[in-house]
This record gives C-alpha cells, structure tokens and sequence, in this order.
C-alpha cells in the first residue's frame, strides 16, 4: 500500500516550521502529512527531520517527541532517524465518520530550548465497506392507474466511505415496468428514484418484484442488494398533495426528547379510505432512524434524542404521505441546528513539567496545553487566563496554543509549590469556562548558607573539668531543603603562631555540641575565642561562621601565698617597745591568691596569739596593731599565728607566724630576739625538731670536752699532789665574790650560755700557774629565773660536777683551797 503525502511543497512547509519555531506565538499553518486508513503498524509516514532541517542525533539530543491532540496516540517519532511512523491502525470511519478531511492533530515538541511545532495527518479513506440497506426488501404499493413517468422514492443504501469510495450509483435488475436514477442530496450523498415505465394492469400481473443494486466508487466496486416488490393496487383517482415540498427548519441543539420539530401536512381529495392519510419517514439512513419519529395520524416530527450541533450541524428527512388506496406522495424535511453553547472549553496538556528548579530563568516553559471549544462561532472563541497572583504567565504560541512560563525569579524558601489554575472561557452567552489545576514543585537549589543563630556564643567552662564535659551547642539553620540544608560544624583551624585555643574545645560535626578537650587552668587562660565555620552539603558547598568565646570559671585550687613574712623562714621577729600605745602597727602580713573573684578575696584573723588580747589583725588590710598598751606585766617575748583565709568554696588558708619582742629600748633587741627561752614555745614541728638535733650534738660535744678536762686535771692534781708531798704545804688563797666582775667573763655576751648561770671556782695558792678550774654552776634563784623569763618546764641545760667536789668527798683537808663564785 502506498502511502501519499500531502502535495503542499516542501520547502514552503518547512519555512513555515522555522517561522513557528523560532516567533513564539506566531500562526503558522501546520505541517500536513497523510496517510491510508487501516495503515499497518510500522508504516511510513514521513520523515519530520529533513521538515525540521535537524538530524537523527539532534533530534534525539533534543529529546524529540509526540504529543497528540487526543488521548489515544496513533502515531510514534523515531527518534534515530526523524521517521514518523504508524503505531496503532486507524478507522476512519471510527474516528471521523462522514466528516471530511480525516485529520489526526500532534505536536513535535523539541527540548533544549523547548520548541514545538503544530502537524497534522490526514487519513485518506479506502473502500473498506459495502453498501447496505437497511431493509433487505422494500414493499411498495402503486395503483395500476399510475401514468407512466411517475417517480417513486426508494430507500437509500448507507455507506460509511466517503469520496469515490462511497455508494455512486443505483442499478436495478430487469424488469418490464421500472427504470432507476440515482439523485444527489445537498450533503453529496446519493439516492434513488423509482420511474414508472410502463402502464401497470393489476389483472395481468398483480405484483412486480425486481432486486436493486447499490454500487460505491472503490477499486474494486463494493455492492449491496435489495428486493423490490411492487404491489399494484386498484385505482385511486387522487394521490396526497403535501403543502410544501420542502420543510426548513432550525432546532436548537440542547432541544430535549420529543420536542416538536415540525409538522407536515398533506391532503387527498378522495373521500372514504382512500382519503385517509397516514405519514411516515422513508427511513433513508440509519442516523435519521435513530433521531427523528413523526406520528402518523398528526404528521408531527418530533425528536427520539437530543441533538448534537457538533456531530450533525444537519438532517434531511423524507417524510411519505399514503392514503387509503395505497397512493403515496413525498416533501423534503430539512433540519438546521443551531449551535448553543453547550460545550465548555476544554484544556489539553500537551507538556508538562511538573517539577521546576528554583533557579530556573524568567520565561522557563513549564506545560504546553491547547484550548478546544467545540461549539461554534462566537460560543467557540476562547481566552486563556491564570487564576491568582503567581510568578507565571501564559504565551499564546499558535491558534489555540499556549505555554505557561515562568513571569519572575522563584524562590523556594518562601513558596516550594504552587497550585497553577489555568481558566478557559468562552464568548458565548451565557459563558461557559474549565479550570485544569497544575501542581508545579520547585526544587531546591543550594542558595542559602547557613544562619548561625548568634553571631558571638559565650561559653562558660569550669577550670580543671575534665575533658569530654559538654559545655553547650551551636545552632544554625539552613533554608534550604534535602542535603542543601544539612548543617556540619567545624572549627576554623587558626591563623600560625596564634594560641591553639581549637585544641582547647572540639565541636561535634553532626549536633554542634561543644565540649571541652582538656582541663584548663584559670590562672593560665582564663578565656579564649575560636571561630566556628557551619556548612550545608550543597554542591558547591556555603558556609558561614560565628566566633564561640569560651569563659574559664574560675575555682577556688589555689592556698593564699604568703608575701610577708616569707614562708619558707622561721618566725619572724619584731620588736614592739614597751611604751606601745593601743594601735601601734607592729607588721604588717601580705598575701596573695592567684584566683580571681571572691575566691582571690583574703580575709586575715589572729589565729593563735600568747596573749590574745595585746595585738589584734585587720580584717581585709593584714596588719598587726596593738589591742592596748603594753604593760610591764606583759611577757617579753610574744609568738602571733595569724590566719590568711580565701572565700572560696570551700575556702583556703595559710598562716604566718611572727615572733614579737617587747623591750624598753632597742639596744638589746638581738640580744632578746636570739636568747629569749619564750621562742621555744608551740614551735613548729621543723623548727622542734631542728632544734633538737642542734641540743643533742651541743650535748654530745660538752659531754667530750668535760670527760677531757677530768682527765686532765686528774692527772695535773696527781702530779701536783706528789710535788706537795716533797714541799712545804702552801697557804691558800681564796678568792671573795667581789674579786672578779659579774660580767668579768665574756661567755656570756659571745658564747651559747646565758648570763644569768653562775660558777664556783678554786684556785690553789701554791699552783705555779694561772690557770683556774670550773668546779660547778651556781643555778639561779626561782626568783631570778621568773626575771629572765625562763618558762616553768625548761630545764637547766646540763649540771657540772668537778673534780673539787670529789676531793672534797674524799677528805683531803691537808690540801687547802679556796673558791670563788662567779657571775
């Protein structure tokens, strides 16, 4: 089978096609294509590529693709080789029935950019269907008196071809009375009219019968048969007479059942039976069987069904009068609809995207769709609108054809969809209007960096906590949707040679929580700021930052740290006189607290004192002031343990210990400072067992040094003892008190005992030296010992007993001495 195209040139074609393309909204005619109904799957059509003046891989790199005008796709591109092609076979008759031209509509519409371009099919028809009639045998009654040349209306065939391929001609088959001709209707189709040849006698032959025979044009001719039986009937001098011969009527198309078309009317001058008329509609299709009844008494044509003005804009019905006697006469009915508009716009997408991305440029096409109104006229004119204040336009592109754009930039943070309604209306009166709903998503685009909700976050961390302590969360939004919004946190590395505060804290990527790395020391850093970097997972990716100060609380882990007097020292000695009023400033303690707040706020009190109502210490200053005067009663040496308290929770402390001095004058204050037996007490326990060690090795080298001079003098008195026995006995000489100066002897201003010990010694008168020997202390009164200030527990350091005593013991009264105490 053949496949003819349309015989429009092609280079005027495809011009017209450039034109469209490239003038948006232009009228340009449409491509016209054809192609045989019934056409196998796979046939060719034409080749839309070489129209377009693309190539097979441009087409496909544009996407190219069908849309049609229906639901129902009949045809298929081929995106390879621009070939359209068959898909489904096509009926015609199915599709259009007896209208003609046969169009199929579709759109090519191309991507990148997106173009469209209007085409159209026309399916020529093939004489794929016979003539038929309806009825198989048709009865006509006609009286013998019928004059030769009489014409009677025959029923017609139905054939659904169109064109040649449709019912020419009538033939009937021989016979002596009857000839056929075959008549055109205004609408092109055909009928036939019976003419009397010859005289009928009803006595020679009282029924004709002969078959009929309707041919098409097709190649080869398709047929349908029908018998004929003519019944001659008696004579019936009058045949009915119609008033008119043709009836013009105009019905509305929205005329309900049985509503009134017409009414026919004929008459017959015979009288009795053969003047009685009964109506009938020569049934001469099916279409008009189906629409139209008439009574047969009245003559009133009345509607089966509502009519359609877009299906049938026309009908032709033969209306038969017949009387009594069987003759029978024939009027034209012609029925005009009239068009109302009944049909309301009807919006056809032919693209759409239903999905947009938010960065798409202003007159992005988002749907292609045509507008159809199958009413006429006015009430078939339409306009095409939108529906609420929204960022997109509509664009007539052709007759009936529109694109809906994008009118402005989108943004999806502050809308992310939209209900697009677009409204058809049209000119009739009352108008009748269709609303078709696109719902169009935008898609996110990572344009939007993330917002920190601070620009500077403060953190408090305590000093020393342990790391891994959470110390808060960082917090940023990101307006943008799907992985474009997923918000990970990170620290900004530091510039080189700045503190490494990021090794301080860590932030977790996910939830921003903070948290410490390590402990810190307040009194090393007591605060430290890191720059925070927050980002999306876009593509590029955007960021933003925020600064996270971190503040060290302080704790109170610092002792106050004693300044004055120094700590590592023993106690400190100063010296009051003894004329001291009441708030004489005596010393002054100074400390300090490497902490910060109330836990570095130091607070001083006497803590301990050997007369707790003499000094007193001021609270916030540290110093030592007199309570009241001194008083003689006042003990020489004093010892102050002052407390250094911090106001930390809990608090910390420290002491210092200071040794006072009470003297009337200052000449003797290092005498008093260095021999005072007071300063013994409530030592320390370093400075006990110091001293300690310090009595034990005195002892030890007294114990050697006496044990030497016994031996000595043990072996100077033998000696000396003999050489008396040889000589005469000398006189003795004894010394009195008063012989030598209490303080004659100089042990005590330089050497480690004090002055207050007194000796006895014995010089022998006949000694040829001047040496003399030290018999034994004389240990002080109680009385004298309350006056140096001697303690009740202290002991005397050691007791002497000479070698004097033990000859004394002994009775040597031959040997004379004498002894001498001593200060």
């Amino acid at each position: 089978m053949k496949l003819m195209k349309s015989e429009e040139p092609l280079p005027g074609r495809a011009v017209a096609l450039i034109l469209l393309l490239c003038v948006p909204g232009m009228r340009a005619e449409p491509a016209r294509y054809s192609v045989p109904e019934e056409a196998e799957k796979g046939s060719f059509v034409a080749n839309i590529a070489k129209d377009l003046g693309l190539t097979g891989e441009e087409l496909l790199a544009r996407q190219a693709r069908l849309v049609p005008e229906g639901e129902k796709q009949y045809l298929q591109l081929n995106q390879h080789t621009g070939d359209l092609v068959v898909r489904e076979q096509m009926d015609r008759e199915e599709l259009c029935g007896q209208s003609e031209p046969c169009l199929v509509r579709f759109e090519v519409l191309l991507e990148s950019p997106l173009q469209s371009f209007r085409a159209e099919v026309r399916l020529t028809d093939i004489n794929d269907h016979a003539p038929v009639f309806l009825n198989k045998e048709i009865v006509l009654k006609i009286p013998e008196s019928a004059m030769p040349g009489t014409r009677f209306l025959l029923e017609s065939a139905h054939d659904p071809d169109v064109g040649n391929n449709s019912l020419q001609h009538y033939s009937i088959s021989s016979n002596e009375y009857f000839l056929v001709y075959t008549r055109r209707r205004s609408d092109g189709r055909r009928y036939a009219e019976l003419v009397l040849d010859r005289a009928l006698d009803r006595e020679q032959q009282a029924e004709v019968a002969f078959s009929i025979t309707a041919v098409d044009g097709g190649t080869p001719p398709r047929s349908g048969t029908a018998l004929i039986r003519v019944v001659v009937l008696d004579i019936n001098d009058n045949i009915p007479v119609f008033t008119q011969s043709l009836y013009k009527i105009s019905v509305m198309e929205n005329s309900s059942q049985d509503t009134i078309v017409a009414v026919v009317s004929a008459s017959d001058l015979d009288s009795g039976t053969n003047g009685e008329i009964v109506y009938s509609i020569v049934q001469n299709s099916e279409e008009n069987f189906e629409t139209f009844k008439i009574n047969p008494e009245t003559g009133q044509i009345r509607l089966k069904k509502p009519l359609d003005y877009e299906e049938t804009k026309m009908y032709e019905v033969d209306v038969q009068a017949t009387d009594g006697g069987g003759l029978s006469t024939h009027c034209k009915v012609e029925v005009q609809v009239k068009d109302v508009n009944d049909n309301a716009p009807e919006v056809i997408i032919t693209s759409f995207t239903s999905t947009l991305s938010e960065a798409a440029p202003s007159n992005t096409v988002v749907a292609l769709f045509n507008v159809r109104d199958r009413d006429s006229g006015d009430n078939g004119r339409t306009t095409c609108e939108l529906t609420g204040e929204q960022p997109f336009r509509i664009t007539l592109l052709a007759a009936d054809a529109y694109a809906l754009v994008t009118s402005e930039t989108l943004d999806r943070e502050q809308v992310e969809e939209y209900n697009v309604t677009v409204r058809a209306r049209d000119e009739g009166s009352p108008a009748l209007s269709v609303s078709k709903t696109l719902f169009v998503r935008l898609l996110d685009v990572n344009d939007n960096a993330p917002t920190f909700t601070q620009s500077i976050y403060t953190m408090v961390m305590s000093e020393n906590e342990p790391a891994g302590r959470s110390l808060g969360r960082l917090s940023a939004t990101d307006l943008d949707a799907g992985e474009n919004a997923r918000v990970r946190y990170a620290l900004v590395p530091p510039p080189t040679g700045t503190l490494a505060a990021a090794s301080f804290v860590s932030v977790d990527a996910e939830s921003g929580t903070v948290r410490s790395l390590r402990p810190l020391d307040y009194e090393k850093v007591r605060a430290f700021e890191v720059t925070v970097r927050a980002a999306d997972g876009g593509s590029p990716p955007l960021s933003a930052q925020a600064v996270l100060r971190v503040v060290v609380r302080d704790e109170n882990d610092n002792a106050p740290v004693l300044l004055h007097p120094a700590p590592d020292s023993s106690a400190t000695g100063e010296l009051v006189p003894r004329w001291a009023p009441s708030g004489y400033l005596v010393a002054k303690v100074v400390a300090v607290d490497a902490d910060a707040g109330q836990n570095a706020w130091l607070s001083y009190e006497l803590a301990k004192a050997t007369e707790p109502g003499l000094f007193r210490v001021g609270l916030h200053s540290g110093e030592v002031r007199t309570a009241r005067a001194v008083t003689e009663r006042d003990a020489a040496r004093q010892r102050l343990i002052v407390l250094v308290r911090d106001r930390g929770q809990p608090p910390r402390s420290a002491t210092a210990t200071l040794a006072v001095a009470l003297v009337d004058d200052f000449s003797d204050a290092f005498h008093q400072l260095g021999h005072d037996p007071a300063s013994g007490e409530q030592p320390q326990v370093a400075e006990e067992e110091m001293l300690t060690t310090y009595l034990i090795a005195s002892l030890c080298c007294i114990s050697s040094l006496f044990l030497l001079s016994v031996l000595v003098l043990t072996a100077n008195m033998l000696c000396k003892a003999r050489v008396r026995a040889e000589l005469s006995p000398p006189s003795p000489s004894c010394y009195a008190d008063g012989d030598f100066a209490s303080d004659g002897v100089g042990v005590g201003g330089t050497g480690t005992l004090s002055p207050a010990y007194r000796y006895e010694m014995c010089l022998t008168s006949g000694s040829g030296s001047s040496e003399f020997r030290f018999l034994r202390p004389v240990l002080p009164s109680p009385h004298s010992n309350a006056e140096a200030g001697l303690e009740k527990d202290e002991e005397p350091l050691y007791h002497l007993q000479t070698a004097c005593d033990r000859e004394a013991q002994q009775g040597s009264a031959a040997t004379p001495f004498s002894c001498q105490t001593g200060q």
